[in-house]
């Protein structure tokens, strides 16, 4: 990390663009796939100066019927206090889908009255997979008229290495960046387009290692016995 020298004498620029300068700064995380709480699955988020931004801690899951199932269903992002800040959610429907799909609530889900933000839909390939296709999911917001995609992610998240792009533009709005030397647990978020936001983010990356995690993650944070 690049040292900081407050006695070095900064050229002078209008106030305006110093601020649309600090906007357009991405957001740099450290991601640890690993819960502070013994006993706990989840996820560790880590700011730019080493403070805790996010967390994820969930105990041991299991097969419930009725709302204790339903709960079984969910992941919950959480402030470093332990407010909900974004709760991802499975969806599970009785026929078989051929794509996995999950939808990201703003808070506790559980609370009367819960908004839906995101759907986050696993690609589908077909039979005929192209070489040149690298499409992993789609991203789409929800809440409001608009059917078309708004995101698309592309990459392999098994490797850590896959982007968040704006469907109509292709602009990167959010990198997952493999951190050398540190194996798969531990890697790194970047989030260009502060439009998504950090935690709306970190929910889409909680989506894509429930489904793309495979054998590069110790362990799902949900029971795999299921169709989607």
């Amino acid at each position: 990390m690049a040292k900081v020298h407050p006695n070095i004498a900064v050229p002078e620029s209008p106030a305006g663009a110093v601020v649309e300068e600090e906007e357009q700064q991405p957001t740099v995380l450290t991601v640890w796939r690993k819960s502070l709480l013994f006993n706990c699955d989840g996820f560790t988020v880590f700011d730019s100066t080493g403070g805790l931004a996010f967390r994820v801690d969930r105990y041991g899951s299991s097969s419930y019927g009725g709302r204790r199932r339903r709960a079984a269903e969910d992941i919950v992002l959480m402030d470093a206090a332990g407010k909900p800040l974004i709760t991802v959610r499975r969806k599970i429907k009785l026929i078989l889908s051929l794509a996995e799909h999950w939808v990201l609530y703003e808070g506790d889900a559980g609370a009367s009255g819960a908004k839906p933000l995101l759907s986050v839909r696993r690609h589908h390939v077909g039979l005929h997979r192209r070489a040149s296709d690298k499409t992993l999911a789609h991203v789409t917001p929800l809440g409001s008229s608009a059917e078309a995609v708004a995101y698309v992610v592309e990459g392999s998240y098994g490797r850590r290495s896959c982007t968040v792009r704006d469907a109509r533009g292709g602009a990167s709005a959010a990198e997952v960046r493999r951190k050398e030397s540190v194996g798969d647990d531990v890697f790194r978020l970047v989030v260009a387009d502060h439009r998504m936001g950090a935690a709306l983010s970190m929910g889409v990356v909680i989506a894509l290692d429930q489904m793309f995690g495979g054998a590069s993650s110790r362990t799902s944070l949900l029971p795999r016995s299921w169709t989607a």
